[in-house]
């Protein structure tokens, strides 16, 4: 049995262009992200400076262009200056954020050579739970100065003549939560983020900086904290930011799969506090909204079973932490959520999925071993690179589910982009969990470039997973039909993500089928 639905898509209405940073990522000292994740000396494909080439392959083939860096949660105890120098000259430290001990063999230097390698932007978090204004002046001047000053010239004799060149700061991490170390009030933050993108900007104009939003839209506090906030900053900013994660709870697999209308609403409350605050306070300037935190994560066995056994014990270096091993049910999550931030390109000017190895991650790999493709690797990896240029509006018409948490919701999301060089992209997430579900796109005058779904595998598994050399999910060929009223059309199989490249046809070919 198939239903049926119908994207109809205004090629030639005006749209937002969609951030090239919206498919940023996060590279957090925590667990085996750092440590046994792009850093492991010692491993056959381990390059001389100790990182691993076999990761920086998946990473670069992921194709993301931004990440965050050092924290997360552990930046708020962090002091920058542990990471530079000489490796055998550093301290070795305790992490109470993560409840392990942390080496500082990875430090600025090593993770920006790192960085220019995957050709990812760096976007560097300041420490304001144990620090403030001047240290973070201090981590600027020493990443940004050209030279001749003592902080500047310290870089330089640890190996780094040109200066880094970090544009992108992010003032603290989940200011607003009680497990932050450093926890604060909205006014208390919102006065100390202020000072220190003032003092910032008097040393570098230049820089682009992130406030502290809530750390998710279900904290009490959410909504009075970035009006608080924004109320000290809003003419020092450039974004603030969100974060958002999901998981499937009390088996409510409906809900679940509509995460992305949680998502849409988070923006949209969020927008409307900005444009409040901008236009009490007569201000003009821009300013975006940074999802640099989101995904799919199992908290509630983190909160529940994992947590209190990390922090009851020793503190190893690199502890397996969250490693959750994701399902095509968590994929076709995460290309929804990818839908929802291409849809609001308009107000999100940023988005890290959170993390980028071992740690709730799209890439996992082993010590001495092998690494791999988790399932939400592909519609990451797919949408950061066709879903590029301007968003085109649409309309959905499909069949609905009854979910307990959002209601009635479309079973098919959806999201078109189109290039400069006129290819259309159409990104599609089919939440139907029984049904598969037959797509019509009047698209009169395109040809298919490429076409692929991600679903369950033969066996009908949603809740496959890929191991080490066993890739049981990844995106297959998607046959697109022609329809007799010059529609194009495919099947989507229940619980799907699909990805559909079409360029206009030339006067001598005709669609094609896959």
């Amino acid at each position: 049995m198939s239903a049926t639905a119908h994207v109809q898509i205004a090629l030639d209405a005006p749209g937002a262009v969609v951030p090239a940073r919206l498919f940023g990522t996060f590279v957090e000292h925590m667990g085996r992200c750092v440590y046994e994740g792009i850093y492991e000396p010692g491993h056959p494909t381990a390059d001389a400076a100790g990182f691993r080439d076999d990761v920086r392959a998946l990473v670069r083939e992921l194709g993301a262009t931004v990440v965050r860096y050092p924290g997360g949660n552990f930046v708020s105890g962090y002091a920058w200056e542990d990471g530079v120098g000489p490796q055998g000259d550093r301290p070795v430290r305790l992490d109470a954020a993560w409840h392990s001990t942390e080496t500082n063999q990875v430090g600025l230097h090593e993770f920006a050579r790192w960085a220019e390698s995957v050709d990812l932007e760096i976007m560097e978090a300041v420490n304001l739970g144990t620090r403030g204004p001047a240290e973070a002046a201090q981590l600027l001047e020493y990443a940004n100065h050209p030279g001749g000053t003592a902080l500047s010239d310290r870089r330089a004799a640890n190996g780094r003549t040109e200066p880094f060149g970090i544009r992108l700061w992010c003032l603290g991490n989940e200011m607003d939560g009680p497990w932050q170390i450093g926890h604060k009030t909205a006014d208390e933050y919102g006065r100390i983020a202020a000072e220190t993108a003032r003092l910032m900007r008097f040393y570098d104009p230049s820089v682009e900086l992130v406030a502290a939003g809530s750390s998710n839209r279900e904290i009490p506090i959410f909504g009075a904290w970035e009006r608080t906030v924004l109320a000290h900053t809003a003419d020092l900013v450039d974004h603030i930011s969100i974060h958002a994660y999901y998981e499937e709870l009390d088996g409510d697999t409906a809900s679940f799969l509509a995460s992305a209308v949680h998502l849409d609403g988070y923006i949209a409350d969020v927008a409307a506090i900005i444009d409040d605050v901008r236009a009490e306070r007569g201000i003009t300037r821009e300013i975006g909204i940074s999802v640099d935190e989101w995904n799919v994560w199992n908290q509630t066995r983190w909160n529940t079973q994992d947590k209190d056994a990390v922090f009851a014990g020793d503190w190893p270096i690199a502890p397996r932490l969250i490693e959750d091993e994701y399902t095509v049910t968590d994929a076709v999550v995460v290309g929804s959520l990818l839908i929802s931030l291409i849809r609001n390109s308009a107000r999100v000017s940023m988005a890290n999925l959170a993390q980028l190895v071992n740690v709730i991650a799209p890439i996992r790999c082993e010590p001495g071993g092998a690494a791999w493709r988790q399932t939400t690797f592909f519609p990451f990896r797919d949408a950061a690179r066709h879903a590029r240029g301007r968003v085109l509006p649409l309309d959905v018409a499909a069949p609905t589910t009854e979910t307990a948490r959002f209601g009635p919701v479309s079973d098919l999301d959806a999201v078109a982009t189109v290039g400069d060089d006129g290819e259309v992209t159409v990104l599609l997430a089919h939440r139907g969990l029984d049904a598969a579900l037959e797509v019509q796109l009047p698209l009169p005058g395109f040809e298919v470039r490429e076409a692929t779904v991600l679903a369950a595998p033969a066996d009908g598994d949603r809740r496959a997973v890929n191991t080490a050399g066993a890739e049981h999910v990844a995106p297959r060929p998607l046959e697109v039909r022609p329809t007799a009223s010059d529609a194009l059309e495919v099947t989507l199989p229940p619980v799907s993500w699909a990805v559909i490249r079409l360029a206009p046809a030339s006067p001598t070919t005709t669609t094609t089928t896959d």
